[in-house]
């Protein structure tokens, strides 16, 4: 009976609100940890693999990245030149060979929506609606039919040739154009509109006359010219360059001036900065497969705007006059004028086309603006001797 009291009392002591219970407990305070002593040898060693690795980084990994990514969207240009140049370029730099174009990760809309092919690769390039306020068009009155009729009947007494023929004289703005709008591989007439954007660049002091590039076998081109004769480490004035490729029609002294200016690329972004849309550079000299085009009436377009003070100032014009005024190969156009003519001009030679293009100065005042591109079989005398009779015949209708 008084266990049973007793318990409950414990239970009444229990109900009692508000009443707690704690049972006291000790907390133990831990003890910190102590920290693991470090290894020297074993930090030096991570110390060391991380240094290696990042110099591996640097050495091997940046480049190569550089190599395959930044320069084909910077350079595309670069993956599209002739097989000559292609292997040139890949024994001066390894990498070279084994760079992937990146074009179409820059540009991934292009394969779908394009109005222009350069450097074989297609592109969406804008519409310019704006007038072309440097460059300016001859002005046309009458084409001149019965030289028109004359050219022609030449042209059946040279069935294997297939000519392109535009004739231009300022006194009247009269005109012959005998499929003058067809692109005709332009060989190295393409140097004209290098030569006129050279100088552009110049005026937009881009780089001056007077600076200097030096030789290297990248640019050791084959076929016309002496400077693939040149010794390489060799230093040349852009002057130099110019009058070289120019007078002896050099193909590594032309490779060696596009480059200065950025590639192929920018003498196509000038052409069409002209209004000029159907001539274009693909491949670097010599191109002898004929890939760079052009059209006669496109070269006697860049020909008339040679004395346009909008577009060209007195100095720039002043030197490519006097380059053009020595062109070594005077057997084609100059070889047609009568006694005493001047001749500027610029011709090109690949085999199967054979072409002039220059401004006439006759002693009696009068000049003209003529461009003669003509297909022909593989180095046929044919494509000779049509341009001369084809000058001769110009020269005594217009002049005579």
């Amino acid at each position: 009976m008084y266990a049973y009291k007793q318990q409950i009392q414990r239970t009444d002591i229990y109900a009692v609100p508000n009443r707690t219970y704690t049972n006291p407990v000790k907390k133990i305070k831990k003890k910190p940890k102590q920290a693991k002593k470090r290894n020297p040898f074993v930090e030096f060693l991570r110390l060391l693999v991380t240094l290696a690795f990042l110099m591996s980084f640097g050495i091997f990994v940046l480049p190569t990245s550089y190599n395959i990514l930044v320069k084909q969207v910077a350079y595309p240009d670069r993956l599209n030149t002739s097989a000559g140049y292609h292997n040139k370029m890949a024994a001066e730099d390894p990498a070279f060979s084994t760079e992937i174009n990146m074009h179409s990760m820059a540009f991934p809309v292009s394969k779908y929506l394009n109005n222009g092919i350069i450097n074989n690769q297609l592109l969406l390039i804008p519409t310019i609606d704006k007038k072309h306020s440097e460059v300016t068009t001859m002005y046309h009155t009458d084409e001149i039919a019965d030289l028109k009729s004359q050219l022609l009947n030449l042209g059946k007494e040279y069935k294997s040739i297939t000519p392109a023929i535009y004739v231009w004289e300022y006194e009247q703005g009269r005109y012959v154009d005998i499929n003058a709008s067809e692109l005709y591989p332009a060989a190295s007439i393409i140097k004209l509109p290098i030569l006129v954007r050279m100088f552009k660049s110049i005026e937009a002091n881009q780089f001056t006359i007077y600076d200097e590039m030096k030789f290297s076998e990248v640019y050791r081109s084959s076929g016309s010219g002496s400077l693939q004769y040149s010794q390489a480490g060799k230093t040349y004035s852009m002057d130099n360059l110019a009058k070289i490729m120019i007078q002896e029609s050099d193909n590594s002294s032309t490779n060696m001036i596009m480059s200065k200016m950025g590639g192929m690329e920018d003498v196509n972004a000038g052409l069409r900065d002209w209004g000029i849309s159907t001539t274009y550079v693909r491949t670097w000299l010599p191109d002898l497969q004929g890939t760079n085009k052009t059209t006669a009436k496109d070269m006697a377009k860049i020909l008339y705007n040679l004395d346009n003070p909008g577009f060209l100032n007195v100095n720039s014009r002043e030197y490519i006059v006097d380059y053009m005024s020595h062109v070594k190969n005077n057997r084609l156009i100059q070889a047609g004028l009568g006694e005493g003519a001047l001749f500027i001009h610029k011709t090109g030679d690949i085999g199967t086309m054979l072409g002039d293009a220059g401004i006439v100065f006759a002693p009696n005042g009068k000049r003209y603006i003529v461009v003669i591109l003509a297909k022909r079989p593989y180095n046929s005398q044919q494509g000779k001797d049509f341009i001369v009779k084809a000058s001769e015949i110009i020269y005594k209708y217009l002049v005579e």
